[in-house]
């Protein structure tokens, strides 16, 4: 056990990226044990080797698509048309268009990498400063997958064993929760700052907003509806959101020209690529750590501190909160998801809740540093400093941390829709 966890952190501190660090010491493990080599290509491939997996690459190509078919701006001013007039206008704008992006992409980073870039201009241009954009926007973007369709729910899914329509319907409510959250937050900044709004609520723009975003908005309730109708399978749903999407761009907005799908499916393949391969040097690393009985070790340890269910689930948040600002999130479900959901469910909680805890507490570590991809994306696009990014950033983590107490403390608010809508 203490050969691949410490030779793991070596290799992290030492600057080997996480994928490689994850292969080489299992490499070394299986030679230093005497264990067939052999071993390692079979559970690399049969942890990828999953029907759930394949909604991983979908998703991604159906956020690409919409970033680059028109869908994001038509969503922002939409957006903007609702709650413009509330004191902060663009700031809850931001983050309304997030939560409406959620419903298709199911991605923070391609939430801060489409949206963001046309949400930090216009913030910009109507006199926010440009470090209070930045920071609602890498806080809004964590939203991206808590709503419903979800990439990280999907590869807890395929881990835990569990449903993954439970999953989406359990994220439902603590999204929009995260979404109000940041909003009152966004509120009270503004008041004190005095941030530019817009005059009144114009019924007409709003119209004309809906109007022309009308097709993309109901992308969510296409996914939803069709998983919970039976239609397809969530896995189908996101071949069918990227087919959307595709008509979208290129017949509907004609903003995507057939000479740009390579340039849209080569990102998706990059992007593809990297997950699919941390995904499979986590399965033989996290083979290996059941070999060593470390999830068992790890119950036994919590179980020593106390056996209260709350006292154990405040732990392993802090737990993850420190480690989402070490490692990507990919592979801390990888990692983490087989150690922590044995205890979890001699606990008797729900895998569901849990995997909703999971997957907020991790994605809050995406804007936290030093390994904040969504800080170092937003920082890129505002063009400011990633310190001054940061800095704009903390605030937010208040309402944050907020609400993931009460997904961890308040069961029922998750788990309401999954019990109501699937039985």
């Amino acid at each position: 056990m203490l050969f691949l966890i410490g030779g793991f952190l070596l290799l992290i501190v030492i600057g080997f990226p996480i994928v490689f660090s994850l292969a080489l010491i299992s490499f070394f493990y299986l030679l230093a044990f005497d264990i067939p080599v052999i071993t390692m290509a079979q559970k690399m491939v049969s942890g990828i080797d999953s029907y759930a997996l394949l909604a991983v690459p979908f998703f991604i190509l159906a956020g690409n698509l919409m970033n680059n078919g028109g869908v994001t701006q038509r969503l922002f001013r939409f957006a903007s048309s609702l709650v413009g007039w509330i004191p902060g206008g663009l700031g809850h704008a931001n983050v309304v268009a997030s939560m409406i992006f959620a419903g298709m992409s199911g991605a923070a980073i391609a939430d801060a990498g489409g949206l963001g870039t046309i949400e930090i201009k216009a913030m910009k241009d109507e006199g926010f400063d440009i470090d209070f954009a930045a920071g609602v926007t890498a806080a809004s973007s964590t939203i991206g997958p808590i709503i419903p369709p979800s990439i990280p729910m999907v590869i807890y899914a395929s881990i835990a064993n569990v449903s993954v329509g439970k999953l989406f319907l359990a994220g439902a409510l603590p999204g929009l929760l995260m979404g109000l959250a940041l909003m009152i937050l966004i509120f009270i900044i503004a008041e004190m700052r005095k941030y530019p709004v817009h005059s009144r609520f114009d019924i007409r723009e709003a119209g004309n907003a809906f109007a022309e975003g009308f097709l993309p908005l109901i992308t969510p309730g296409i996914i939803l509806g069709g998983i919970l109708g039976g239609v397809f399978s969530p896995t189908e749903a996101a071949i069918v959101a990227s087919t959307y999407a595709l008509i979208l761009g290129m017949f509907v907005y004609k903003e995507i020209k057939f000479s740009d799908l390579y340039h849209i499916i080569m990102e998706t393949v990059k992007t593809t690529s990297m997950v699919i391969y941390i995904i499979s040097a986590a399965s033989i690393y996290g083979f290996l750590l059941g070999r060593e009985q470390v999830p068992q070790s790890v119950g036994t340890f919590l179980f020593t501190i106390s056996q209260t269910p709350a006292v154990i689930i405040f732990i392993i948040i802090v737990f993850l909160l420190i480690i989402g600002c070490f490692l990507e999130t990919t592979a801390s479900l990888i990692l983490l998801t087989p150690i922590l959901v044995p205890p979890i469910l001699q606990l008797g909680l729900d895998p569901v809740h849990f995997g909703v805890l999971m997957v907020l507490t991790l994605m809050i570590g995406l804007i936290t540093p030093p390994v904040g991809v969504v800080l170092y994306i937003t920082s890129n696009i505002a063009r400011i400093s990633f310190e001054k990014t940061m800095k704009a950033t903390l605030p937010f983590l208040v309402p944050l941390v907020i609400v993931l107490l009460c997904v961890a403390y308040w069961p029922e608010m998750v788990m309401f829709l999954p019990n109501l809508l699937i039985k």
